[in-house]
């Protein structure tokens, strides 16, 4: 039930509300949903959109790695119950199927030895997951990955009502259509967060 995604211009990042800044000792990195499953509507992997995002997101945990900050990934499971579903099966159907292709992280984010793997069944990555715990008291946020107005926002949004500042990374996050990316940064700087550029991350790291 995903849609077909036609490729688009990346769009740029609306004027933050807030200036708050990622410091490498507060922040954490999440990759959100970059699986497989997810990231075929956009078609092939070397489609411009999509290597473009995928670039961004191996930049940003390169950087991560080298300044000491974690690195999480979410994944959805394969095969779940409707009682795993809930709500999401009236809208997206059965999700992800039990098949180990579909479900792997795109083969240039393959998760390393250091990084943390979360399993999440709803669209914020803190809903059914250690997320929160795992943190150890950091209090901010980068989120990149698939798609911008639905689990990305909904992370932020969770985020920012713990006290956790989101940073959403304009070009390291995708969305079915420019006015669904649009849409979701221009929520998050509004009311609950950052927008920020790949290379502004990089550099504030």
């Amino acid at each position: 039930m995903l849609p077909r995604i036609t490729p688009y211009p990346i769009p740029t990042g609306p004027a933050n509300k807030v200036d708050w800044r990622p410091d490498p000792s507060r922040a954490a990195l999440l990759v959100h949903d970059m699986q497989n499953y997810f990231l075929a509507p956009f078609g092939t992997a070397d489609q411009a959109l999509m290597a473009r995002v995928i670039d961004n997101i191996a930049m940003l945990r390169k950087q991560a790695h080298n300044v000491g900050v974690p690195v999480f990934f979410s994944a959805q499971p394969g095969g779940q119950s409707l009682s795993e579903r809930g709500l999401l099966q009236d809208f997206w159907g059965d999700g992800p199927p039990p098949d180990e292709q579909a479900l792997a992280i795109v083969d240039a984010l393959t998760p390393g030895d250091g990084d943390i793997r979360l399993t999440k069944r709803r669209y914020s990555a803190f809903v059914g997951t250690p997320l929160a715990d795992q943190l150890g008291g950091r209090d901010q946020l980068i989120i990149t990955g698939v798609y911008a107005h639905i689990g990305v926002l909904a992370t932020a949004l969770d985020a920012f009502m713990r006290d956790i500042q989101p940073f959403v990374v304009a070009d390291a996050v995708a969305d079915f259509s420019p006015a669904h990316h649009r849409d979701a940064l221009r929520h998050v700087a509004e009311r609950c967060g950052v927008v920020a550029t790949t290379a502004e991350i990089a550099d504030a790291l």
